[in-house]
């Protein structure tokens, strides 16, 4: 009894950081359409004046020089990416939270396809957070792999 209380409480947990995710991309998606027919350098500089951002700080600078190079075309692709990606993690999530068995395998499959593509990331820009979000995903991958997989006494 005990033991299936925790393995719930993980998978809620694990559908819960779903929807956040998803939840955080459709924002991040939202924001990168209100970009469209904007200069995003002037907006950009507007939010580095009323954030009181040090405008001399060269991550600043990178963020600019990046930023007046989008086209709208470019915010397009990558809301529409954003989206997209927010459209699986909230799949994932609500899935989970629902405690259905298609959202474990969901999530394994799902999970487990885009690990290596943030272990490329990672390896061409390192950071502690890349690092906490790939060790979390891989747990997760290994948590619900467990989870499904059939014991012995299930097959006979």
């Amino acid at each position: 009894m005990q033991s299936e209380q925790s393995a719930n409480r993980w998978l809620l947990l694990i559908g819960l950081f779903k929807v956040v995710k998803g939840w955080l991309l459709v924002a991040a998606g939202i924001g990168a359409l209100r970009l469209l027919h904007k200069n995003t350098g002037e907006v950009i500089a507007h939010w580095i004046e009323v954030l009181r951002v040090d405008p001399d700080n060269r991550y600043i600078h990178a963020l600019l020089t990046k930023a007046l190079n989008v086209s709208d075309r470019t915010l397009k692709e990558i809301s529409a990416g954003t989206f997209a990606y927010a459209a699986l993690f909230l799949t994932e999530g609500i899935g989970l939270l629902l405690r259905r068995r298609w959202a474990e395998y969901f999530t394994i499959i799902v999970t487990g396809s885009l690990l290596p593509l943030e272990l490329y990331e990672w390896i061409r820009h390192p950071s502690v957070t890349k690092t906490v979000v790939i060790f979390l995903n891989a747990a997760i991958v290994v948590y619900l792999f467990v989870r499904v997989r059939p014991k012995s006494s299930d097959v006979l």
